[in-house]
């Protein structure tokens, strides 16, 4: 019985339309949206912001500030472990692929694949397996090979015959940055993505990414109230058109004013050296509103289900998997 990995890729379309699979994460951003009583006041709100965004920052020959839109698909990968007789499918990875839309060309351009990441194995290393390792311990530390595995796997999807045949470019994916850091602007200034940020050091999540084999750097784009981590692989700023990083620009941007209003959509933006913190008031709400504890809560119950679904059946096999297809 072969014992490889097999990825598999499937697409659906995020519009006010669109309802969570079963295998999506009820704490990714898209899919949070799409939940309860005021799903498509949402839904509609949340991509009329990621429209008003972009073209606000897409202003050359765009004089009335609605020459694009943009259009969203869900990129959902599986996994499968030899012929398939081993494990059903298993929900690995969730990220979105913008395509923008010229409405005085009629032509519609790819954007890059990341910008949210979703990974029910990533909820099992930071909601279950760190908080065991160090439970009962006198300092935080992670476990010596924390990140290895899910960073195997994300490497090799990566590299798979799924990706390329979906993907030109690979991916960016545009997160919050750390309320535990502190960053310092730089003289460094970006025509789309803005003026770039340094940290003290790298966090967690930095690390962690890293083991993905992405690097980070932080840019904070105009009219941002905060610097954004941007992780990737190549040139950031020179791989990608300018289209493409105001698509995952003004889709992150969208999902963090929303989800960390208290950073992302702050009354004042970020100064020379900038500490973001969740616990910040002074701040204005979006019309859109979720449940935080909710999302934390359900963090834990995703992480959960990847151990029990995933990690404990076929450690050994991931383990052996892994050890035989590093990637660089």
């Amino acid at each position: 019985m072969r014992e490889d990995l097999a990825y598999s890729i499937k697409c659906i379309r995020f519009d006010d339309n669109y309802r969570p699979s079963d295998g999506t994460r009820a704490t990714t951003n898209f899919a949070n949206l799409a939940r309860g009583s005021r799903r498509k006041d949402n839904l509609r709100n949340a991509l009329t912001m990621i429209n008003n965004r972009f073209n606000a920052l897409a202003h050359w020959d765009n004089p009335n500030s609605d020459r694009y839109s943009v259009e969203l698909d869900i990129i959902s990968a599986e996994v499968t472990i030899g012929d398939g007789s081993w494990i059903n499918a298993f929900p690995l990875i969730e990220i979105l692929k913008p395509t923008i839309y010229d409405q005085k060309t009629g032509k519609r351009i790819c954007g890059i694949a990341g910008n949210n990441f979703s990974s029910y194995v990533r909820d099992y290393d930071f909601s279950i397996r760190l908080p065991q390792h160090n439970k009962g311990q006198p300092q935080f530390a992670a476990p010596e090979d924390f990140g290895v595995l899910h960073g195997q796997l994300f490497k090799c999807f990566l590299a798979s015959a799924a990706y390329r045949e979906h993907f030109d470019k690979p991916p960016v994916i545009c997160l919050s940055v750390s309320g535990s850091r502190t960053y310092h602007r730089t003289e460094n200034k970006h025509p789309v993505l803005g003026v770039e940020y340094h940290q003290d050091e790298l966090s967690l999540t930095d690390l962690y990414f890293e083991r993905m084999g992405l690097q980070v750097r932080y840019f904070m784009p105009a009219n941002s109230a905060a610097p954004f981590a941007f992780y990737f692989t190549g040139d950031l700023l020179n791989d990608y058109s300018p289209l493409e990083l105001i698509g995952t620009i003004s889709t992150m941007d969208t999902f963090q004013r929303i989800y960390r209003p208290e950073i992302y959509n702050a009354n004042s933006p970020a100064g020379r050296c900038y500490r973001p913190s969740l616990t910040h008031q002074d701040y204005s709400s979006t019309r859109i509103v979720y449940d935080r504890e909710e999302r934390s809560r359900l963090a834990v119950q995703q992480g959960q289900f990847a151990e029990e679904h995933f990690i404990k059946p076929y450690w050994n096999i991931l383990q052996q998997w892994s050890a035989r297809h590093t990637v660089a």
